[in-house]
Parts: C-alpha cells; structure tokens; sequence
C-alpha cells in the first residue's frame, strides 16, 4: 500500500490518559452529589465527548457539572507517563518522512487541547478532530479529512486502542490497526472488531510503519501533504 496518511486515537493509544479520565469524571459527579460510577460505569459512556456522557448521567445538571470536570482532569494531567519512547519516534518519522497525521479523538476540543499541549504533542498534527456530544462521530470525522486532504481511504490508517475504533475505521474504508500495548486493551477484542493489524508492543508499530513508510524515505514515492492547516 501507499501510506500516505496515519490517524491517531488519543486516549490510551498515544498516552496513557484513562486512569484520569475515569478519576476526574468521577470526582466532578461526586462533588455534585452524584452516585459513585466505577471505571466499568465510566467507561460504558464512552463514545460521545465528555459533554454528552454528562448530559446522559445529569440530564438536567450537566452545564454545572462541566467545569469541574475540567478542572478535575487539568489537575491530574501531570500524574500521567510521560508519551512512550516508541510512540514519540513514531511521530517523529511521520514528521521526517512528510507524511499526513492528525489526532481522531472522542474528547471535547477542551481536554483534547489540553492534552495535547500537555504531552508536547502540539506539532504532531496536521489537523486534530475532536468528539461530539451526540455520540460515536470518528468515521466521520476520518472521512472528512481524507476528503480534505484528496486521499484515498485505502491509503490511510486508523490506530486506536478501542473496539469502537477499528469499527470506525472500516466504515471510513481505511486501513484498522490495533494498539494492542494499551493498558487493559484485549488483542482478541481488537480482532473481533475487525482489526486488519494488532500491535502489541509500540516497537512492533513503529517498525511497521517505518517499513510502510520507507519508500518516502528513499524517493521512490512522493509524500503528500494537506494545504490546508488543521481545524
């Protein structure tokens, strides 16, 4: 194939932001006096952005409950590991090698803001879109881009972590890898999602990638890259 595109998951496929997203959720439904969700509870709410999975908890209440939120999770930031080692030569060979990126992410454009700026991520991406509160908007979102950018679905790639990922990116007709090195991800569940590749290590993706990629590297392929910047 000619990978002329590669898009990211954020949370748990490039940084290991879970553990606080289920922490800040929960302390900000606490402070207003909500019942106690465990991380399975959280976790079962995923798919729209932080807005809408409030908005299915507090109906009546959330608009209050958001900023705490928010600050919840600004303040654990810092508790995170920092961005792995394999991860972070990914993007950079995808920077050398001129080769389109962008963050595809069920975040409000808040946390994924802060997220990114947080981790050093800020000139990792050509373009970052974020999540919707109505519910599950990545396929969409992935073909949006490649419209953007005049690419084919079958030269792009989706990483991400979750199930709902490898689902997203066969609607949007490209290429399904699983990042099966997330914490608590199931290669078996990637799979029977539809996963077209499952790595289970970082260093398994960045080999694979520089191997995708290492026709730009020599000239034999011409990279392409989106004119226009990101949203």
């Amino acid at each position: 194939m000619t990978l002329a595109a590669v898009l990211f998951d954020l949370d748990g496929t490039l940084v290991d932001t879970l553990p606080i997203c289920y922490l800040a959720f929960r302390g900000a439904l606490e402070g207003a006096g909500a019942p106690t969700m465990t991380d399975g509870d959280i976790h079962a709410l995923f798919g729209p952005s932080e807005e809408g999975m409030l908005q299915r908890v507090l109906p009546n209440d959330w608009e209050r409950v958001l900023p705490a939120y928010f600050d919840e999770y600004r303040r654990l930031l810092p508790s995170c590991p920092v961005v792995a080692p394999e991860v972070s030569a990914a993007l950079a060979l995808l920077r050398e090698r001129r080769i389109s990126t962008a963050l595809v992410t069920g975040k409000s454009r808040v946390t994924a803001t802060m997220s990114v700026q947080h981790f050093g991520l800020d000139d990792a991406f050509d373009a970052i879109e974020c999540g919707s509160p109505q519910g599950v908007v990545k396929a969409d979102a992935i073909r949006r881009l490649l419209e953007r950018w005049r690419l084919p679905p079958a030269d792009a790639v989706y990483v991400g972590d979750g199930a709902s990922d490898m689902v997203a990116a066969r609607e949007a007709g490209v290429l399904a890898a699983g990042a099966a090195w997330a914490h608590g991800v199931r290669a078996t569940d990637l799979k029977d999602a539809g996963a077209d590749l499952i790595f289970t290590d970082a260093r398994e993706f960045l080999t694979w990638l520089d191997d995708a990629t290492r026709g730009l590297a020599t000239g034999a392929v011409s990279p392409q890259r989106p004119s226009s910047g990101r949203r």
